[in-house]
């Protein structure tokens, strides 16, 4: 055999022998939940009219739907929101969509869909033709625990029937 054969096989060889690797397998990283999604609502037009398409759309989309009320100088509804848009509840809420009205600007018309409150941040739970069912929370503390505060009643309030 030629020396040049030789060396070819030895060189076949070990490329066969280093491609085995001793490393164990590593993990796949968990998957990632799907985000909470805000939805500003359009600044005019009829809000059972708005939460219906929404709630059709998040049926579609196999995504839990609740409308949120808040206002800019609201300070719990301003940490919730920020907290939503930083992904810090997409955990607790995957695939959670906010129908977001401002407090302010569509009191009026929330009030004519039902979605009326003594507090806000208001979440309730839209019937499917859009007006309110009845089903909500209201209201947090100032401060840094507001999230913190909001949050298991939120999961009660998404969890109920």
């Amino acid at each position: 055999m030629p020396p040049w054969r030789f060396l070819a096989a030895a060189v076949v060889l070990a490329g066969a022998v280093g491609c085995k690797s001793e490393d164990p397998p590593r993990p796949t990283p968990e998957p990632r939940p799907v985000p909470v999604e805000i939805v500003a609502a359009p600044a005019t037009g009829d809000v059972q009219e708005i939460v219906r398409a929404e709630h059709v759309r998040a049926r579609a989309d196999g995504r839990p739907l609740l409308v949120y009320v808040g206002a800019a100088w609201c300070e719990p509804c301003q940490r919730f929101h920020q907290a939503a848009k930083d992904g810090q509840v997409d955990a607790l809420f995957p695939g959670l969509r906010l129908v977001e009205f401002d407090l302010d600007r569509d009191r009026e018309r929330l009030i004519q869909a039902g979605y009326a409150s003594k507090m806000i941040p208001l979440f309730a739970v839209p019937r499917e033709d859009g007006t309110a069912s009845g089903k909500q929370i209201e209201g947090s503390i100032k401060g840094p625990g507001a999230v913190a505060q909001i949050t298991p009643r939120l999961e009660e309030l998404l969890s109920g029937p």
